[in-house]
């Protein structure tokens, strides 16, 4: 689980993250919205612990992130908005320096390796360089890292960005899988057609602050009812901020 209370980054006198809080239970997938700028990113990147708040606790399966942060790293997964991959490593070479920072090794690293690149229909890519991968390959790659060490949570930034349609579905089955396995995922898109379809709950976020929350159709009642796509709902509740940015629009 993931639990945030009282979340706050300042950059100066700019609050980018005010006063945030939220949780993620065991087996949920929780989106997060907003538009630019709202601060999604920010909140994210506290919660893996590559940014310090400048308030507030953040908790990762039972572990402060501030007063634990090896426990609570190692039991989450982190994808990033814009991962970084050495390229001059295989697939498999990758994620086996990948499972080293995570202190795994044995024999059973290279079964996890290949049931790994197996579920992220990358295995016969396994002894092939990672930089003469497709964008949808390397963001495939990445995401098979972050649940190479079998984390109790997942954060989550943008997983859509570049995929085609079917490297979207296969990510979108992988995710139901393991939040059927308890896995919390918390997770940040622009793609308002994967929230609708996949988060179990949603947090809007505006200007650092959480300005709604619940299932889509709580979010409906918010909004004023009816059965609305979320894109609607979106642009009614943030006023239309980010209306450029959203993908899916009917």
């Amino acid at each position: 689980m993931i639990a945030i209370h009282d979340l706050v980054k300042h950059y100066g006198t700019f609050a980018a993250v005010d006063g945030v809080s939220l949780d993620v239970a065991s087996g949920e997938i929780h989106g997060f919205l907003g538009p630019n700028g709202a601060g999604k990113t920010t909140t994210l990147r506290m919660i893996a612990g590559l940014l310090k708040p400048t308030a507030g606790r953040i908790l990762v399966n039972g572990h402060d992130v501030a007063t634990d942060p090896e426990a609570a790293k190692s039991s989450l997964g982190f994808i990033p908005d814009r991962p970084f991959i050495y390229e001059k490593l295989t697939a498999g070479e990758f994620l086996r320096f990948h499972a080293g920072l995570y202190g795994m090794d044995g024999n059973g690293v290279g079964g996890r390796v290949r049931e790994m690149l197996g579920l992220f229909e990358l295995g016969k890519w396994e002894h092939e360089l990672v930089e003469s991968f497709s964008h949808g390959m390397k963001q495939r790659l990445v995401m098979s890292a972050a649940f190479l060490h079998r984390p109790q949570s997942i954060v989550v930034d943008e997983p859509m960005v570049g995929l085609d349609p079917r490297g979207a579905r296969l990510i979108k089955d992988v995710f139901r899988k393991m939040s059927q396995r308890g896995v919390a995922i918390l997770m940040s898109t622009h793609t308002l057609e994967v929230a609708q379809e996949m988060c179990d709950r949603i947090s809007i976020i505006l200007k650092g602050k959480i300005i709604a929350r619940g299932t889509v159709d709580e979010l409906r009642g918010l909004a004023g009812g009816g059965d609305t796509h979320l894109t609607e709902v979106f642009l009614k509740l943030t006023g239309g901020s980010g209306l450029q940015e959203i993908d899916e629009v009917l």
